[in-house]
């Protein structure tokens, strides 16, 4: 399938919030219960529509582990959009989530991050209120949905949500996607289509 343009994604969080399960159900529609543990990084892709631009997610998760935190932080670089995930029923994922942001701020400009409490199908062992992930998100300018990757509750929205504000940024030119370092491409044949595009009309309009 062409697309217009392509996004870089990175999902990240401590280990165990459901990052490999919210990428599992995000392109493929299924839900994983047992799953191991992300060794270095994974990888997905899907291509969604935004105001009719075809955009393809390439899309990294990283492990959680703190002994791969020197891995997953190069995946950072280049990035346009990030899901930053806590585990709603284990407050110390929640409490981990300013070392996380700094990270990712670090190591990429203009990156759109929207906070994610995952897990919200186990509402019974919540440890994580709603309201405070509203507050964290509200302090430092994020995004913010409660989702279930079991479930596939606002696993969509997420991604589309994200998405949407990294297009408005290209189309407004805040984004530049000749520069690799922002974490958006455009496609080569939709680049040759809007270069050859002007030179038939010359060639239509002489003689």
């Amino acid at each position: 399938m062409a697309y217009r343009y392509l996004f870089k994604f990175v999902i990240i969080g401590d280990t165990g919030v459901g990052k490999s399960c919210i990428l599992l159900q995000f392109t493929d529609s299924r839900f994983q219960p047992v799953h191991e543990l992300t060794i270095g990084v994974e990888f997905g892709a899907r291509t969604i529509d935004i105001k009719g631009d075809l955009v393809k997610l390439q899309i990294w998760d990283t492990a959680g582990q703190e002994s791969f935190r020197s891995i997953t932080r190069s995946y950072y670089r280049g990035a346009a959009g990030t899901l930053l995930v806590y585990d709603i029923t284990r407050r110390e994922t929640f409490n981990h989530l300013k070392s996380w942001l700094d990270d990712a701020r670090e190591h990429s400009e203009n990156l759109e991050i929207i906070l994610i409490g995952n897990k919200k199908d186990l509402e019974h062992r919540r440890e994580v209120k709603t309201e405070e992930g509203e507050q964290f998100a509200k302090k430092y300018g994020l995004q913010f949905l409660e989702t279930s990757a079991k479930t596939n509750d606002h696993i969509e929205e997420a991604f589309q949500i994200t998405a949407q504000k990294i297009h408005e940024k290209v189309k407004q030119g805040v984004i530049n996607v000749d520069n690799d370092s922002t974490g958006v491409k455009e496609s080569q044949t939709q680049k040759r289509k809007l270069t050859d595009e002007p030179n038939e009309k010359s060639k239509s309009g002489c003689c």
